[in-house]
C-alpha cells in the first residue's frame, strides 16, 4: 500500500510562520501620506493642518496659523538660528549685515533704492549706514543737486573684505537648513513662496491703479 506524503496528511502540523525580524531601535514605521495629516507637524505628529478645508471666511482660523504670523515667527527663528552667530562672529548687526549684503549684490545705489531692497523701515536705514560709514565700510556720496539728489552707497575696500568673508559663512549655513528638507521638500517650498509673493505683488499693484483713478 502506498505512503501518503506528509505533505497531504491530515495530521500533519501546518508550517511555522516566520518570526518576523525585531524593529531597530529608534525606527519608525513609514505613514502613508495623507493631505490634511503633518506626519511631523508643530503640534506633534498627527496635526491636523488647518488651512486644507479653509473657506473663504477663514471660519475657525485662530490667529496662531494666520500666515502673517507663521511668516513672522519663522522669520525671526530663522535669523536667531542662521544670522544672528555668524553676524555676532564678525563683530555686525543683522540689520548692518542686511545693508553689506544688499549695497554688495548691487554694487552701488541710491539710498531709496537700498530701502526698498532691504525691506528696511527707511529711519533704521539711515542710522545703520551712518554707523557703517563711521566704521570706514561704506562710502556716502551725494549726487546731484537740489531736489535731484541723490545719496549714492557703495562699499569700501574694507567693507567688500568683510562682506566677501560673510558671505561663504552665510552661504553655508542658509545651504545647511534647506537641506533639511526633502528635495520634493524645497520645490513645494519655493514654489509656495514664490507664488505669495507674486500675489503680493499683484494686489499692491491693483491698489496702486485703484489710488491712481
Amino acid at each position: 500500500m502506498p505512503l501518503r506524503s506528509k505533505a497531504s496528511s491530515p495530521s500533519a502540523s501546518p508550517s511555522p510562520t516566520p518570526a518576523a525580524a525585531p524593529k531597530a531601535r529608534g525606527s519608525r514605521t513609514p505613514e502613508p501620506p495623507a493631505l490634511a495629516v503633518l506626519a511631523d507637524g508643530p503640534a506633534g505628529n498627527g496635526a491636523a493642518c488647518p488651512w486644507v478645508d479653509l473657506d473663504e471666511a477663514g471660519t475657525g482660523l485662530s490667529v496662531d496659523n494666520f500666515l502673517t504670523t507663521w511668516m513672522s515667527r519663522l522669520g525671526n527663528a530663522l535669523r536667531r538660528t542662521i544670522t544672528v552667530p555668524y553676524a555676532a562672529q564678525f563683530g555686525v548687526t543683522v540689520t548692518e549685515w542686511r545693508m553689506l549684503s544688499v549695497i554688495a549684490h548691487e554694487g552701488r545705489l541710491p539710498f531709496s533704492a537700498l530701502v526698498v531692497l532691504s525691506s528696511t523701515d527707511k529711519a533704521l536705514v539711515s542710522r545703520t549706514l551712518k554707523l557703517l560709514e563711521a566704521r570706514g565700510l561704506v562710502l556716502l556720496q551725494a549726487s546731484g543737486r537740489g531736489r535731484a539728489s541723490k545719496l549714492i552707497c557703495r562699499l569700501s575696500p574694507a567693507g567688500l573684505d568683510l562682506h566677501d568673508r560673510m558671505i561663504r559663512v552665510a552661504r553655508e549655513r542658509q545651504a545647511a537648513m534647506i537641506l533639511r528638507l526633502s528635495p520634493d521638500e524645497r520645490l513645494g517650498l519655493y514654489r509656495a513662496l514664490t507664488k505669495l509673493k507674486a500675489e503680493c505683488e499683484r494686489d499692491d499693484d491693483s491698489d496702486l491703479s485703484l489710488a491712481q483713478e
